[in-house]
């Protein structure tokens, strides 16, 4: 998966506009980023990216593309 296609499929999870996320944008500015967004992210990167993020990487990323590379996008 690229970059782009993280960022959309992170739109569709958290069901945002498409082409609203860029990448640096801050996790806690992002709409739909909370608990059930969060909850939504750690099944995605598992079913679709077979990763499985840890709870203390997920807690150090602040940014769209902090996420990314927790869930292996390079």
């Amino acid at each position: 998966m690229t970059r782009e296609q993280f960022y959309r499929k992170l739109e569709e999870i958290l069901e945002g506009e498409s082409g609203s996320i860029k990448g640096n944008e801050e996790l806690m500015a992002v709409k739909g980023w909370d608990s059930l967004g969060v909850l939504s992210f750690i099944a995605m990167a598992d079913s679709v990216l077979g990763r499985t993020v840890a709870a203390g990487d997920l807690e150090r990323c602040k940014t769209v593309d902090d996420l990314a590379r927790a869930a292996g996008i390079q």
